[in-house]
């Protein structure tokens, strides 16, 4: 018989619908403790929506001012975009504080104080989640002028990660960088009525599919490299969640694939986890066929989002028969589960029952 790969652990991207850090985290220790590794503070407050709080962050740059049009509000947050006003370089902007360093050291002390009390298991880390520059910057720039602006929002995100691993334990913390506008670009999807162009690929408007992937991993791979090495690092690759809706349903994991691939060969310190959505609807060979030629190294996880609280362990389950002789062909032994994103902006209620559901489907996998 084939030895199929075993259902070890689940991952939770960050986003979880409680009302403050320290709900987030005792819930989740609660429901899902023996199975998870890594416990993220559910990007309470103003990160609720993402990285749409960031427009604050753009608004305080000196040089930057917002296009003359009527404000564009999407959960109460005006996203509209900001251009170059012409009193400073674009050489010379800088951007203050963006507000993850100063949530993460917060919600750190909740945790640590959870940890204390016994609530959180030992060996447990804190996760925080960072968005890549790309996602802030393609909402909030003009399409002409984010080549310009990039360097300088670019280096306020690798600040805020180094005050992170600055006040943080390495051995208590774990970074993932959310990459999910990086899909809008590999797949060409219209935003706003126009399609983007790759402007970080070498030929951008011309950039073929391969070379977008290869400059937005490469893009990401820069952040990352900047995470010291004792501090666990992973990926959560995102087609996006609006109103539980991706912004296209990936036709398979080939661009999945390919761009974990690049990470895998950019990044130079290790990855522990990679995350790649699987959608209600697949539970087919042919979606997740790609992930055997998955090229991820010994120490990095591989964690699929194929749990979905409508159809719960059944769904789950039919999901995880699909993919798992696939992986056994790659010579995977082993990968966890996850949701495909975040569930910060569905019901609190479900919060719960959909940790539990995690546990479960486990359980099932592995009888």
């Amino acid at each position: 018989m084939t030895a199929l790969p075993a259902v070890r652990g689940a991952h939770l991207v960050g986003s979880i619908n409680q009302p403050t850090a320290a709900a987030t985290l005792r819930v989740v220790a609660e429901n899902l403790g023996s199975d998870i590794a890594r416990i993220p503070d559910g990007e309470v407050g103003e990160r609720y929506h993402w990285i749409l709080f960031q427009g604050s962050a753009f608004d305080a740059v000196h040089g930057l001012a917002r296009v003359p049009i009527d404000p564009i509000v999407i959960g109460g947050f005006d996203v509209r975009p900001l251009t170059l006003d012409g009193t400073v370089a674009a050489e010379g902007l800088e951007f203050g504080p963006l507000g993850y360093a100063d949530a993460a050291i917060a919600s750190f002390a909740e945790f640590s104080a959870l940890k204390a009390a016994g609530v959180i298991a030992p060996g447990t880390r804190f996760q925080v989640s960072v968005p890549s520059p790309l996602a802030a910057l393609s909402v909030y720039v003009v399409p002409a002028e984010r080549p310009l602006v990039y360097p300088a929002y670019s280096t306020a995100i690798v600040r805020e990660i180094a005050e992170i691993t600055a006040a943080i334990p390495a051995g208590e913390l774990a970074i993932q960088i959310d990459l999910a506008t990086e899909f809008t670009y590999i797949e060409q999807v219209s935003v706003g009525g126009t399609k983007p162009v790759a402007w970080f690929a070498e030929a951008g408007v011309d950039s073929s599919t391969a070379e977008i992937i290869v400059a937005a991993g490469a893009l990401a791979a820069t952040i990352a490299n900047d995470v010291p090495d004792a501090v666990e690092l992973g990926f959560h690759l995102c087609y996006g969640d609006v109103a539980e809706k991706h912004f296209v349903e990936p036709a398979d994991t080939a661009n999945l694939v390919a761009l974990a691939n690049v990470l895998a060969s950019s990044v130079t310190r290790p990855v522990n986890w990679v995350h790649l959505p699987v959608p209600i609807e697949r539970d087919d060979t042919a979606y997740v066929a790609p992930l055997a030629e998955l090229a991820l190294h010994r120490e990095t996880t591989l964690f699929l989002g194929l749990v979905h609280h409508e159809d719960g362990v059944e769904g789950a389950s039919r999901r995880i028969a699909a993919v798992r002789p696939v992986l056994a062909s790659a010579g995977i032994t082993e990968f966890g589960i996850g949701t495909e994103c975040g569930f910060g902006r569905g019901p609190a209620d479900r919060t719960a029952p959909l940790l539990r559901l995690h546990a479960e489907v486990i359980a099932a996998a592995n009888l």
